[in-house]
């Protein structure tokens, strides 16, 4: 009896082996990639998928988006700027058999790839370009990850550069030439204002000059506004109707009372 037991116990051991090791249920987001004998065989998944032990060997690929983060890099730029730019890499697996077939590590592989390729791409502009176009910067350094990583079977999703670290020195010279910029703005709006008082000034100087009585009227408005501040005394001689040139003589009250 003991015998008989231990007969059919072998062949149900064997049985439930062959199920244990046979029977996979990969995740919704998950595939497995079949080799039979070492060949491709084919990729399954999700929900219960049974495969042959020792015979079949299966390889889980996760199919979500997968995020780097590359590690920051020296970077020189056009005009000789040398920055250190870290950025953010996010891909995900579309083929799952060219990604364990094409390339041994493909996660390294992306890694890497992509750290070059922010060196090289960063390396050809300039520093105004880097510090004001990132979005273009990051659609560009997408493309190219994208087009060299598409025979892995991996879809680049987005690159964002997240940080431009400059030295110290650059960081004084970029406030220098702020500081420069806000001075030449304001030369400018100096000069335009400059430009238009004179324009204003032709246009009360002909107006004046048809009507000469204008000017004494202006002459003894600016007296009576400088008589309230009681610190200064203006005299002015304006000879007939304004037509000759006034002297001017100022005499301040608080000199005069030391």
């Amino acid at each position: 009896m003991v015998d008989i037991l231990s007969v059919g116990l072998v062949p149900l051991l064997i049985v439930l082996f062959i199920l244990y090791q046979g029977i996979r249920i990969p995740r919704e987001y998950e595939r497995l990639v079949i080799f039979r004998l070492g060949r491709y065989s084919g990729i399954k998944g999700p929900g219960i998928t049974i495969i042959i032990p020792i015979i079949d060997k299966a390889m889980t690929m996760d199919l979500r988006v997968v995020t780097i983060d590359v590690q920051k890099q020296a970077v020189i730029t056009k005009d000789n700027v040398t920055v250190a730019v870290d950025a953010i890499l996010y891909y995900r697996v579309v083929e799952p058999d060219r990604a364990v077939i094409q390339v041994e590590n493909f996660r390294l592989a992306t890694s890497l790839l992509a750290q070059t390729t922010l060196r090289d791409v960063l390396g050809e502009i300039e520093l105004d370009d880097l510090l004001s176009k990132r979005e273009e910067l990051n659609v560009k350094l997408q493309e190219i990850l994208d087009r060299q990583t598409d025979p892995w079977g991996i879809k680049i999703t987005a690159v964002t550069l997240r940080d431009v670290s400059l030295p110290e020195s650059m960081l004084r010279a970029i406030a220098k030439q702020a500081e420069a910029e806000r001075e030449k703005r304001s030369r400018i709006i100096l000069a335009e204002g400059e430009f238009q008082a004179s324009a204003r000034m032709v246009e009360a100087a002909k107006l004046y000059q048809d009507a000469p009585v204008a000017i004494k009227l202006r002459e003894l408005q600016t007296l009576a506004e400088i008589s309230r501040e009681k610190n200064m005394i203006v005299v002015t001689s304006g000879g007939e109707v304004g037509e000759k040139t006034g002297t001017v003589a100022g005499l301040t009250q608080a000199f005069g009372e030391r």
